[in-house]
């Protein structure tokens, strides 16, 4: 399937995208690319292949609800370029908003 630049205006229509003359061309090549593998999906034999299963199927393993505070504050901060606050406990950062 072979898709002209009509249609590629149409499709830009329809999904309220305003495409340009010159995009047209580049559209029509993705698109005509992404049809091609399309049918070449289409093409492989899926006979005997079960579906794979949703997630919403399976049960999620429980883990405890555990509050910890990571104890490991020095090998986070161990890279940090510059460090304030009481022992340097604090990243620093530069002041974004004036």
């Amino acid at each position: 399937m072979s898709l002209d630049a009509d249609t590629i205006r149409r499709i830009a229509s329809l999904s309220r995208i305003r495409v340009s003359d010159e995009e047209v061309e580049r559209l029509r090549g993705e698109l005509n690319g992404i049809l091609a593998w399309i049918e070449q999906l289409n093409e492989v034999d899926t006979e005997g292949v079960a579906p794979l299963a949703g997630t919403s199927r399976m049960a999620l393993r429980m883990r405890e609800d555990v509050v910890t505070d990571g104890g490991i504050r020095e090998q986070i901060l161990a890279n940090a370029p510059e460090r304030i606050g009481p022992d340097g406990a604090f990243f620093a950062v530069p002041k974004v908003v004036e």
